[in-house]
């Protein structure tokens, strides 16, 4: 047993090595933040859209980084997961894009404000926050498919490329959401598939596809890419 003079020997010497430990952590932790979180690129869109989070309460319904509610989606790698195009599209008007399934307020942000937003979104996904959100431990295999295009070529719509690989994946690559798109072309008709992408809830109520209110332009050269792709063989 330790004496009273030892005790307060081991007591001193603990609190002070503690101490310092902590100052050092803390000043290890702090020398880092500005790399890790790139403040070089925290331009004046960045400052802006994180106004636009502050002023609407986004993080009443959201979180970032960790921090903020469950009620909506954890936003911290949005950009990486929907890519801004499809961001463009949903804050614009989040109900069109989901008629009657989601909760989302109708802003009306601006365009400049929808950009601010996503420079925002975009700088948070780059923050180095040591592997979160990770990916879901479940999360299904996407199956790379080789295809061969047809008459369209290689050369995929921009709004293909920019929005529907979100949710989908095509050769390989994309999301997995939805279904593999590879081969869509020999399991539907033209005129089908344009309906569908023209108004999924009209086709089948309640889908999680959304309303994309595509141009009539924009649906002849989706529909068109999509019937000229032909799944060859899976590997």
């Amino acid at each position: 047993m330790l004496s009273k003079s030892q005790a307060r020997l081991f007591f001193l010497i603990a609190t002070v090595g503690f101490s310092g430990v902590f100052l050092w952590l803390t000043i290890d932790t702090m020398s880092q933040v500005g790399a890790r979180s790139h403040v070089d690129q925290m331009n004046e869109s960045v400052v802006r859209g994180k106004e636009i989070w502050e002023r609407n309460n986004c993080m009443g319904c959201h979180t970032l980084l960790g921090e903020g509610a469950y009620y909506a989606p954890e936003l911290t790698k949005v950009v990486d997961r929907r890519g801004k195009e499809w961001m463009r599209v949903f804050l614009k008007d989040p109900q069109a894009m989901y008629p009657g399934q989601r909760k989302m307020v109708q802003y009306d942000f601006t365009d400049a404000e929808i950009e601010d937003v996503i420079a925002f979104f975009e700088w948070i996904g780059r923050i180095d926050t040591n592997g979160f959100p990770r990916e879901p431990d479940m999360a299904p295999p996407t199956a790379p498919v080789q295809v061969s295009a047809a008459s369209s070529g290689d050369a995929s719509p921009a709004v293909f490329g920019t929005i529907c690989v979100a949710c989908h994946s095509f050769r390989g690559k994309g999301g997995n959401v939805g279904p593999a798109l590879d081969g869509v072309g020999d399991r539907y008709k033209a005129d089908t598939l344009r309906t569908w992408l023209s108004d999924p809830q009209a086709v089948k109520p309640g889908t999680a596809m959304p309303q994309l209110n595509l141009s009539d332009d924009q649906l002849d050269e989706l529909t068109r890419f999509l019937m000229a792709s032909h799944a060859t063989s899976g590997s």
